[in-house]
C-alpha cells in the first residue's frame, strides 16, 4: 500500500468517526417554549449520557413520561435529589419518553408548571425494541425505570420500579457518601 493511499484512507476513517461522534452528541431537535428547553435525541444520541466515562459524578437517569401516573408521582423525589445534596456530585437526568407529537403540547407545559430543576431530555427513538436491551438487558420496557451509575467506582444498577425519596437515598449509598 503506498503512503499517499494510506494517509487518505486514514483521513477518511477519521472523518467518518468524527461525523458519527458529532451526530451522536447533537440533538435531533430542541423544543422550546416559555423559557423551557428540551433537547430531543434518538437512542444513539442519548447513549453517551448513559455511558459517561472518567468522571466521579454519580448519574441518576430516570425514564418517564407525562402520561405515566407512577412516573409523575415519583418525579418530586428525583427533583429533591437535585437540591438536597448540593455538595455531592449527583447529576439527575430525566429522560422523557413522551410521544414526539406531545412534547410541545404536554411535556414543556408540564415542566414549566412543575418548575423542574433537573436536566430533562426527550428520547424520540420510536424503535424501543432496538434500544431497551442496550439500556439494560433486564428491562421489560415498563416505566418508570432508573439507571444509577458512577464511572469512577465502576458501579451501575438498573431499577424497573417507582421510588420514594428514602428508597432513592438508600440505593444511592453505595455510589456516594451522603451527609
Amino acid at each position: 500500500m503506498n503512503l499517499q493511499y494510506s494517509k487518505s484512507y486514514g483521513f477518511l476513517l477519521l472523518l467518518v468517526f468524527l461525523t458519527i461522534y458529532a451526530n451522536a452528541q447533537t440533538p435531533s431537535k430542541v423544543y422550546s417554549a416559555d423559557g423551557i428547553s428540551v433537547k430531543s435525541y434518538n437512542f444513539e444520541g442519548l447513549r453517551p449520557i448513559l455511558e459517561r466515562k472518567a468522571t466521579d459524578t454519580t448519574y441518576v437517569i430516570n425514564f418517564w413520561a407525562t402520561w405515566c401516573a407512577p412516573c409523575v408521582a415519583e418525579l418530586p423525589n428525583f427533583e429533591k435529589l437535585t437540591t438536597a445534596y448540593p455538595d455531592s456530585k449527583i447529576k439527575v437526568i430525566l429522560v422523557s419518553l413522551d410521544f414526539t407529537k406531545q412534547v410541545e403540547k404536554n411535556l414543556l407545559p408540564f415542566l414549566k408548571k412543575k418548575q423542574s430543576k433537573s436536566e430533562v431530555v426527550h428520547l424520540s427513538d420510536p424503535d424501543a425494541n432496538s434500544w431497551i436491551d442496550k439500556v439494560d438487558p433486564e428491562w421489560s420496557g415498563a416505566i418508570p425505570a432508573t439507571v444509577i451509575y458512577n464511572p469512577s467506582l465502576n458501579l451501575r444498577k438498573f431499577y424497573e420500579q417507582s421510588f420514594t425519596f428514602e428508597a432513592l437515598q438508600s440505593e444511592l449509598k453505595p455510589f456516594i457518601t451522603l451527609p
